[in-house]
């Protein structure tokens, strides 16, 4: 990666390979066309919303095993489009630091991005079972009848919803969060955007009659966003206001804390990395192109969810560790 691409991107700490030498440096080129027109980042980010999301139509006939060369077609354009929406995601980032145009506003929508793809995707691939499902009816043994139809959609939906609401939304939340407290040792408040639900609900309170719906709607969200970040983290809660009590502003930790706080970060941020959207998105991409979207459903619940669990308790142990050593 060089010089220009690297200013842009916020830490390589945090970055798997595939971000770090083929979407970053890719990114970069469309921040720089971005920013030639003049495009805010936040405009970007709206824009990879509406991709993400269009890519649905797509996933919901994709469908090589029932419908031919067309059904693959439509697998692939939907993957394309999803891998597009991804790129604007990245690149929204890489322009704010690019321009300098950062904003309370884009870090919320820059949260949500995810969700704006993946909830019409997921109701998308409901629907895909409920047109195309014999591959899992042979599988279970279960006879192809309008009774057993909407029975195994009620429980695909189902499953749909747990894999989006406890699957995506809380792995996703839990591993954007331990990425801004990685740069928040790495570099300090400057350098990472992490966030507290105390200091969000103060600037909740703190807007008027003129703050529009829309802001105070984000802001609300991000409000609980945030609190259920710190409910899933303790020990991480614990350290922070450790530190915070011995030193004050986050300027004051000692070198040799921050330093120590990488060493046992650094590890644990690269299984942090396979909850994100390379790695998740892969298996997406396979179970729809082998037309069992539905084994994406049970795989997000189950195999991600155990990372997830991983993650979290390996995170929290190495935390607990550091304050309990800080309090003797």
């Amino acid at each position: 990666m060089n010089e220009k691409v690297s200013k842009t991107v916020k830490s390589a700490d945090t970055e798997d390979w595939l971000d770090l030498h083929i979407v970053r440096p890719f990114c970069y080129w469309w921040a720089v066309f971005f920013a030639k027109l003049d495009i805010h980042p936040n405009t970007v980010t709206i824009l990879s919303m509406f991709v993400g999301a269009a890519s649905a139509i797509f996933f919901a006939y994709g469908c090589w095993y029932y419908a031919g060369t067309y059904g693959l077609m439509m697998n692939v354009i939907a993957i394309l489009l999803l891998c597009l929406a991804d790129i604007f995601d990245c690149t929204d980032g890489q322009l704010a630091r690019m321009t300098g145009k950062k904003s309370r506003l884009g870090r919320i929508l820059d949260g949500v991005a995810g969700f704006a793809w993946f909830v019409p995707i997921y109701h998308a691939l409901v629907y895909r079972f409920y047109m195309h499902h014999s591959i899992e009816f042979q599988w279970l043994g279960i006879s192809d009848t309008a009774q057993n139809v909407w029975m195994a959609t009620a429980v695909v939906f189902v499953l749909g919803w747990v894999s989006g609401i406890v699957g995506l939304a809380g792995q996703q939340r839990l591993a954007d969060y331990y990425i801004q407290v990685h740069l928040f040792f790495l570099k300090g408040e400057k350098g990472s955007e992490l966030d507290n639900s105390k200091r969000q609900q103060e600037i909740y309170d703190q807007m008027t009659k003129e703050t529009s719906w829309v802001e105070r709607l984000f802001q609300k969200s991000y409000i609980g966003y945030t609190e259920k970040q710190e409910k899933k983290t303790p020990e991480l809660q614990r350290l922070l206001a450790r530190l915070r009590e011995k030193y004050g502003s986050a300027e004051q930790i000692p070198q040799e804390i921050r330093d120590e706080f990488r060493r046992h970060s650094l590890p644990v941020i690269k299984w942090n990395g396979l909850l994100t959207f390379n790695f998740r998105s892969a298996w997406l991409f396979l179970f729809c192109l082998l037309d069992i979207p539905v084994m994406n459903f049970v795989w997000e619940i189950v195999g991600m969810g155990l990372l997830a669990w991983y993650v979290n308790k390996r995170h929290e142990r190495f935390c607990r560790q550091m304050a309990d050593g800080l309090n003797s």
